[in-house]
């Protein structure tokens, strides 16, 4: 599915987006599968419209202007309107909550008191105190809170994903709730921090459907590199009693060295494979069964362990393979449109490597 989300430019003016919701709209009366999923994708009233043609027919301006908003992240048009229109006043807030200015965000919120509940950056980061969660700037929550801020749920969340534990707890005892699904955060950052609190607090290691394995498939899945936080993690996930398969590329995504030596001592042609995306996302932790799984820039399918210890930053195991002989020029598996191949031939010299951490 094809989607898009947006940030505003340092100055932004309304005619862009004007401009992007009368090219959506013509977009959809031409039947363009891509803009037809963003709007399936971004509007309540058509998600689950199959018929094309009946979208193209009953596609409104306003209807597109609400896809454009909610791609920037506000929630309608006219929360876009009135955030570009405050977008000087924005650029002022969000350095003070960054430099944890209390006093000039207050008087930034005082003097423009609707600002408290738009997005100061996007709409993920959010409103002022969701904004201040994301930095750990615990004073300008506050601050926020006795102005009138409702988004305790959502800054709550981004404090988690951030691992600002304090900003969490005070969140938390201000009506902030554990619900089901919130684990899900931390595992896509790989935030340890935020997944022990949220496990101590209760949190059940599940989505908000109540899979167990989603969970799981997300730490795996995950576009982050934070390969001690991922270690960790799973490692909680054992302890839990999940049963982790014992294979080579398990091994790797727990930063075991020593288990992978095992496998390299029954399988000495262990550093010649090139693995699958089955074989990195296994179907039996939660992930996609049909080999689509994975959320990264460069096409894995197909590589052996030395390319996989670049992609995900395991520079203990990188070192290790590099010991073991393993070849610096291997290519990956070349997919039936000739993409793929990536080649270490750059790296002659394991010194010469930067830090992957």
């Amino acid at each position: 599915m094809a989607t898009v989300s947006r940030g505003l430019p340092e100055r932004p003016h309304l005619d862009v987006p004007k401009r992007e919701a009368r090219e959506l709209l013509d977009q959809c009366r031409k039947g363009e599968l891509d803009a037809l999923d963003r709007i399936r994708h971004r509007h309540p009233k058509f998600r689950d419209v199959t018929d094309n043609a009946a979208i193209a027919i009953s596609f409104k301006l306003n209807d597109a202007q609400l896809v454009i908003a909610r791609e920037y992240g506000l929630s309608n048009w006219t929360a876009l309107k009135q955030r570009i229109g405050a977008h000087s006043a924005a650029s002022a807030l969000q350095d003070a909550i960054r430099a944890g200015h209390r006093e000039t965000a207050v008087a930034i919120l005082r003097a423009s008191p609707e600002m408290l509940h738009l997005p100061v950056w996007s709409g993920n980061w959010g409103p002022p105190m969701s904004h201040a969660a994301n930095l750990g700037q615990l004073e300008i929550i506050k601050a926020c809170h006795e102005l009138g801020a409702r988004d305790h749920q959502h800054a709550f969340d981004r404090a988690l994903l951030q691992g600002q534990i304090e900003c969490a707890k005070w969140l938390q005892v201000h009506g902030a709730k554990v619900a089901p699904g919130i684990v899900m955060g931390s595992c896509e950052t790989l935030n340890v921090a935020g997944f022990k609190f949220l496990l101590d607090a209760g949190a059940p290691i599940t989505n908000e459907h109540g899979d167990r394995l989603a969970t799981l498939a997300l730490v795996l899945e995950t576009y982050a590199r934070n390969p001690g936080g991922k270690h960790a993690i799973l490692g909680l996930f054992a302890a839990r009693g999940y049963e982790l398969p014992d294979t080579p590329m398990m091994a790797f995504h727990c930063g075991d060295v020593s288990r992978l030596e095992e496998h390299l001592r029954r399988d000495p042609p262990l550093l010649e494979r090139r693995f699958t995306l089955r074989e990195i996302y296994p179907p039996e932790c939660g992930c996609a069964n049909n080999g689509q799984s994975g959320m990264h820039w460069t096409p894995i399918d197909g590589a052996t362990l030395l390319h996989l210890a670049i992609d995900f930053r395991e520079r203990e195991i990188f070192d290790w393979l590099l010991a073991h002989g393993a070849d610096v020029n291997a290519r990956a598996t070349i997919d039936a449109d000739a993409f793929g191949g990536l080649c270490l031939a750059i790296i002659k010299n394991a010194a010469k490597m930067p830090q992957l951490d």
